[in-house]
């Protein structure tokens, strides 16, 4: 928040009269979000000017770098799940995963599992290494393995034909969460926004 002395970082205690929690309606249900509204709330500083701005970029940074891992492990389930599945349903007496059309759709999402797998690997390394190269690492991650999480989920879904499209499986909960994912701390094209401006690369013109 912004205050006398400038930008700070400060804790509340949400047992406070001042303090409203509304639970939201989120895509994601297991995830809970809630709007939280502030009348006068007493706050106790924990940072000032000087550091909160980095404190809270870092946690920032910090977060979307971790949730990179998640979301190859959304995408890792997807397409394990998929697999399982698509060797299991027969059809035409023989099962769907021996069919060309299908093998390619899996083994194009298995090479982007490749990639993402990679990218959220070494954002965490830097992360834990406090690397020089945290901010192009996140951000690299973040733009690739959200958009793989999705796809895989989607995926998922479209593979397992009618059961897929159902509450009694649970390969929509895996679509929501990877859609939830996908905007929680910042979209794929913010990220490689952001990508661009830390190695210099200019915007297209026109």
């Amino acid at each position: 928040a912004t205050g006398a002395d400038g930008y700070g970082l400060y804790a509340v205690e949400t047992a406070e009269t001042s303090v409203t929690v509304e639970p939201l309606i989120s895509l994601d249900l297991t995830r809970p979000l809630a709007a939280v509204t502030l009348t006068g709330a007493p706050a106790r500083r924990l940072a000032g000017p000087d550091r909160a701005a980095a404190a809270i970029g870092r946690a920032l940074l910090t977060g979307a770098g971790l949730l990179a891992s998640e979301q190859l492990g959304v995408a890792e389930w997807c397409l394990t799940e998929t697999v399982r599945h698509t060797k299991e349903r027969h059809q035409f007496g023989r099962p769907i995963g021996s069919f060309q059309a299908l093998k390619h759709r899996m083994a194009a999402l298995w090479l982007d599992l490749v990639s993402a797998r990679a990218t959220a690997r070494y954002a965490a390394d830097a992360l834990a290494t406090d690397s020089p190269d945290t901010p192009v690492a996140v951000a690299v991650a973040q733009a690739h393995c959200a958009e793989v999480a999705v796809r895989a989920a989607e995926e998922c879904v479209q593979l397992h034909g009618g059961i897929g499209m159902t509450w009694e499986h649970p390969a929509h909960l895996y679509l929501k969460r990877a859609k939830a994912d996908e905007i929680a701390l910042g979209t794929p094209g913010r990220h490689r926004q952001a990508l661009a401006g830390l190695v210099d690369l200019a915007a297209p013109m026109g």
